[in-house]
């Protein structure tokens, strides 16, 4: 099967040379799983020609907000509607949870309550299964939109697992804040890159929690049944 994996964002300049890019983080995250996959950098303005190039399609995190005023998420929201309306299934990890969601009629904005990062525990809705995974963002999907279901919580970010329908009722979509796709490692580098101005207890707790064991095979597997129907 066919992925094709929509780069909303890039590894930061300043640890690049010690991680691979997302695409390649999801790449080896479902690894050995009857997927293959193609990129498109969507952030500088290369999209797919169409929505059936791919049996199903991967939204990226960016550290752009899907708020912003960049040229490129307008087509991607558009990209996003025409996927639902041909049924192509598609996943959203952090700023792809988040634009798929605002595509969709919600309501994205920056958190007023701070940053979330390290390993963080949220619980699945309908199980109250415990997932642990790692967690970078300021930015929050704020509404759920009409039609969607909550799927994932946390404490610190309500709305952060949701499942959407296509237009004749059949699972369409399903989008996590949080990041199967990082690693401990990864987290750490990003955490210390962007800990300026940040509180030093929270910078410590997040960095402390990084020997926390996650959950990122539970989600892989759920990502690909979903994907493979």
């Amino acid at each position: 099967m066919k992925i094709g994996i929509l780069k909303a964002g890039h590894v930061p300049r300043r640890v690049a040379d010690r991680h691979p890019d997302y695409d390649v983080m999801f790449e080896r995250l479902l690894a050995g799983r009857g997927l293959t996959f193609q990129s498109f950098d969507v952030e500088h303005g290369a999209f797919p020609a169409s929505v059936t190039d791919a049996e199903g399609w991967l939204i990226t995190g960016s550290a752009c907000g899907a708020y912003e005023d960049h040229p490129w998420i307008p087509p991607l929201e558009a990209f996003i509607r025409e996927a639902r309306a041909q049924s192509v299934r598609m996943i959203g990890i952090c700023f792809g949870h988040q634009v798929l969601a605002q595509a969709m009629g919600a309501r994205v904005e920056k958190f007023s309550g701070g940053r979330s990062m390290g390993a963080v525990d949220y619980e699945c809705c309908a199980t109250g299964e415990t997932l642990t995974l790692l967690a970078f963002h300021g930015d929050q999907v704020m509404t759920v939109p009409e039609g969607a279901r909550l799927t994932v919580s946390g404490g610190f970010c309500r709305i952060a697992g949701l499942a959407y329908d296509d237009e004749a009722g059949a699972p369409w979509a399903i989008s996590l804040q949080p990041h199967p796709e990082f690693d401990a490692a990864y987290e750490a580098d990003l955490i210390g890159a962007y800990s300026d101005g940040l509180p030093p207890d929270a910078i410590q707790t997040a960095l402390d929690s990084l020997d926390i064991p996650l959950s990122n095979e539970v989600v892989a597997g759920a990502m690909t049944s979903f994907f493979t129907g």
